[in-house]
This record gives structure tokens, C-alpha cells and sequence, in this order.
């Protein structure tokens, strides 16, 4: 640990679009935040070859890009970005205490959570290669689904938000096949009725991906196996979306702030606050129903607003 202590007005942990959104308006308000990127500078965007549902941008951006520009705007109005991510914090006190890289221990009047949530993956070789590529490997159907419009695609899920996603990409891909490991969904019985009642959405139950293929470059199928029968099936698609759910990652928060069944941290409703007094979330560490750019970007707003508020009430 360091020996030394340094004191804030207003750490921000995480980036991404509600790191970075909350950097530009803290800083304006005069709250000099600082601003540690964590594990993946970014956050999920930088894995995102296209945005073009992002407000601003006519003719799209890259996930890279983007977070370029979102980071040298709030360096812009004097925001300290830094490298490294939060590792243990103690959020007993009025004063809050974060370790950074478990050496540096800083002192935070106000703490902002944009840590975000990490999409769930199969870990299949050949996924993660197309995934990297940009080819044709995906977990955001509103994101993504754009790109495959008029084309055949692969979901992979049984939960309502596959459900939820593999309907969205009916309505803009010829056919969708949604793969189920097992002989039942996990869905609700509305969301699972909407899929099957789907003229283009075919259903395969106790069936697993084994492979997902590609020319080198993009995808062009996936080989799919039956768990029951061991019958291997190559499914022609473009497109390979992953719908198997998303991990928040605030552990290191779980001893200090409330957080739901399932890891994203619950905040007082129309607010950023969670029940720490100074300490604000936004983003995907506590949405699991929208997880988009400009969601996201609207609640670290609200975080920066909520903070410098708190500050305010207590001059």
C-alpha cells in the first residue's frame, strides 16, 4: 500500500460513455474530477466496429472513436484520466476511501461508478477470433442487428432477453435461428410464446453451438449440434449473436452498496444515487434493461449533476 494519501473532490471509476459524460460535466462544474479508466479503457464500445444510433453522428462512428473523442473532450475542460482501475474501496465513512491498482489510496469526497457490465460469451475459439475481427460476432441485437438486415443470423440464448433479441432481429433479418441447449426455455411464457408464434424465427432446442464458422474474415455460418441425437448441422448466417447475459462488474462494491440478484447496483429511482451517500452510479453497472451508448451517457449526466449537488448541500 502507498504511504501516501491523495485527497478529491470527485473520482470517477470507470470510463465509457458514462464515465466520460460525467468527466465533461464534473469538470465544468469545477469538481476537477479524476478519472480512472479501469481494465478496459472504453468500456464495451471499443469492441464496437460501428455506431450509428448514437445522436450526432450522420454517417457513424467507430466504438473507438468514439470514446477517443468522449476522452479528449473532458480532458478538454480539465478532467485527469488516468490508467488503472479500482481494486478494493471502503465506503464506511463520509470520507471514501478507493484503492487504485491495490498501491494507491485515494480519498474522495464524491465517487462516480461507471464500471459497466461485461457481456457473456460461449468462449469458443472460433467466437472470440470473429468476435476480435469485427466479422460478425455480436451480444447487442439493437447495436448490431442493423448490419444484417435482409441476411440470416444465429441467437444463441433462452432467456427473455434472447427472446427479446432474437424478435427485434426478426423484424429486420430474412431468418433468424435461435439456438437452446436445452428443451425448455428460461423465458417468460409471453416471451417465449412471441418467438414461436415468429413466422422467420426457427427454433432448435437441445442444441449447442460447436463451432462458429467464417471465411477468415467474416462469418458465414455455424455449426450447430443436437445434445440429444449428436447430429452436427452447418446453419448458414452472417451474423452470430451471443444473448446469454451480462455480468456487472461492481463486486468489489458488494460489502458497501445494495446491489440486485443478479450484481448491478440498485440506485434510488430517477436518480444516480445509491444508498452511500456521495457515492453515484451510471451506466450499465446498474442498467440491465437498456445498455446502450446514450443511456449510459445520460445517467453519468446525471451522476456528475447528483454529485455536484451533494457537494453543494454540504458547503
Amino acid at each position: 500500500m502507498s504511504s501516501s494519501i491523495e485527497k478529491i473532490k470527485c473520482l470517477i471509476i470507470g470510463s465509457g460513455p458514462a464515465g466520460y459524460t460525467a468527466a465533461i460535466y464534473a469538470a465544468r462544474a469545477n469538481m476537477a474530477p479524476v478519472l480512472y479508466q479501469g481494465q478496459q479503457p472504453g468500456g464495451q464500445l471499443t469492441t464496437t466496429n460501428e455506431v450509428e444510433n448514437f445522436p450526432g453522428y450522420p454517417d457513424g462512428v467507430t466504438g473507438p472513436e468514439m470514446m477517443v473523442q468522449l476522452q479528449e473532450q473532458a480532458k478538454r475542460f480539465g478532467s485527469d484520466i488516468r490508467d488503472g482501475w479500482a481494486t478494493k474501496v471502503d465506503f464506511s465513512g463520509e470520507i471514501h476511501k478507493v484503492w487504485i491498482n491495490d498501491t494507491i489510496e485515494i480519498h474522495a469526497e464524491t465517487v462516480i461508478i461507471s464500471t459497466g457490465a461485461s457481456a457473456k460469451y460461449l468462449g469458443l475459439p472460433s467466437e472470440q477470433k470473429y468476435l476480435q475481427l469485427g466479422g460478425g460476432v455480436s451480444a447487442c441485437a439493437v447495436c448490431d442487428g442493423f448490419f444484417y438486415r435482409n441476411q440470416e443470423v444465429v441467437i444463441v440464448g433462452a432467456g427473455d432477453s434472447a427472446c427479446e433479441e432474437a424478435h427485434y432481429l426478426s423484424n429486420i433479418c430474412k431468418k433468424v435461428t435461435m439456438l437452446v441447449r436445452s428443451d425448455v426455455f428460461r423465458a417468460s411464457k409471453i416471451m417465449e410464446e412471441r418467438v414461436r408464434k415468429t413466422a422467420n424465427i426457427e427454433i432448435l432446442l437441445h442444441t449447442e453451438t460447436e463451432e462458429v464458422l467464417g471465411d477468415g474474415q467474416v462469418v458465414t455460418g455455424v455449426k450447430a449440434k443436437n445434445r440429444t441425437t449428436g447430429e452436427i448441422t452447418e446453419i448458414p448466417a452472417t451474423g452470430f449473436f451471443v444473448a446469454i447475459g451480462h455480468k456487472p462488474n461492481t463486486d468489489i462494491f458488494a460489502d458497501y452498496l445494495d446491489l440486485d440478484e443478479t450484481g448491478y447496483i440498485k440506485n434510488i429511482p430517477g436518480t444516480s444515487k445509491t444508498n452511500v451517500a456521495g457515492v453515484f452510479v451510471g451506466g450499465d453497472a446498474a442498467d440491465h434493461v437498456y445498455r446502450q451508448a446514450i443511456t449510459a451517457a445520460g445517467t453519468g449526466c446525471m451522476a456528475a449533476l447528483d454529485a455536484e449537488r451533494y457537494l453543494a448541500s454540504k458547503a
